[in-house]
């Protein structure tokens, strides 16, 4: 992927990422995690949002309007090149805190859609079936996987 990106901090498991969002309210730190969280087939969560100053937990539901939103997602998304290096394609599973949210993380996966399927197989979940994704159908999670 070509797409602009901020550098990361990989974990020393590779399963904890971080990163600093830039914007009109100020430097952020992002977390990143992958857990396992199925076997056959493999999939892992994808849990993202800021990172908390009190305790370094991920707050999913925080929102830093920082003008970034392309630039974060495109982040993410070589995260998950980075992690799979290390464990492998398994499957990634994403879904936002709220309903909004995922409906944010979709109209990002839209437009950026032929840049991201260069490398990643994209997929929506709706009413618990598995579909390749498509613009304009809303999804209630997705399941991404590398190439």
């Amino acid at each position: 992927m070509h797409l602009e990106s901020y550098d990361y901090k990989a974990g020393k498991d590779f399963q904890e990422f971080s990163f600093y969002s830039e914007g009109p309210n100020g430097k952020i730190k992002k977390k990143i995690i992958y857990s396992k969280f199925q076997d056959d087939p493999t999939i892992y969560n994808l849990a993202f949002g800021d990172e908390s100053s009190v305790d370094g937990e991920i707050d999913d539901k925080a929102v830093t309007d920082n003008k970034d939103r392309d630039i974060v997602l495109a982040t993410v998304a070589k995260t998950i090149n980075n992690f799979c290096d290390h464990f492998g394609n398994h499957l990634i599973y994403a879904k936002g805190s709220t309903p909004a949210r995922t409906r944010l993380y979709q109209m990002s996966i839209s437009r950026l859609y032929a840049e991201i399927s260069m490398d990643f197989d994209v997929f929506g979940i709706k009413d618990n079936e598995l579909y390749t994704f498509q613009n304009n159908v809303n999804y209630d999670s997705f399941l991404i996987k590398r190439k």
